[in-house]
């Protein structure tokens, strides 16, 4: 599915069960994909509790570039994203979240998407190596729960427990995770399942 936005079209990976009880919306990091192995571990967990998935291609993505661009108008673009995709799933709530720089976008966007809660995989903290250019305000911008799941030896900083309302860390693990998918999912079933009941 294609959804057209200011900053050109996104493409949707969308996953929805007959009666949807929450809505989920996902995106991937900055020079990354949908496939991401973290972002299927959630995926699927989402699915077996009866919600409906919408994995977001963004439009930057979708043109062929790596860098994400004005955080401005990728969060235009997020807004426009989640009106598109709301009427598809009337009535439920909305739970958003990503990977690394898609993890920021879902912080950033959560109040004006009335979004119910935001899963952060690999929230980068700073960037590597530069603790004092904390991105910790975009964490908290988000002003609902966001669950956060990082590696142990992610170079982009690990959030501080008291700024979410769970941050799991997977030991061994850096800022793209080659293990521990099902750490990811037993962090964020039990999370989601509020949703689905």
């Amino acid at each position: 599915m294609r959804i057209e936005t200011g900053a050109g079209p996104a493409e949707i990976e969308f996953d929805k069960p007959r009666r949807p009880t929450f809505l989920l919306l996902l995106t991937h990091g900055a020079g990354g994909g949908v496939e991401a192995k973290d972002l299927l571990a959630v995926r699927d967990s989402a699915l077996s509790l009866g919600g409906a998935v919408a994995r977001v291609v963004q439009p930057y993505r979708v043109a062929g570039r790596r860098a994400p661009g004005s955080s401005v108008k990728q969060d235009e673009a997020w807004l426009e994203i989640v009106a598109a995709l709301r009427p598809k799933v009337k009535g439920a709530p909305l739970i958003q979240g990503g990977r690394s720089n898609g993890a920021r976008v879902a912080c950033r966007t959560a109040k004006l998407a009335a979004a119910r809660g935001v899963i952060a995989l690999s929230f980068p903290l700073h960037p590597p190596g530069k603790p004092e250019r904390t991105r910790r305000d975009e964490l908290l911008a988000a002003g609902i729960e966001v669950v956060v799941i990082n590696g142990g030896s992610d170079p982009f900083g690990i959030p501080d427990a008291a700024d979410a309302a769970e941050v799991r860390v997977i030991p061994g693990q850096a800022h793209a995770f080659r293990s521990g998918f099902d750490v990811i999912g037993q962090t964020v079933t039990p999370w989601l399942r509020r949703w689905s009941e």
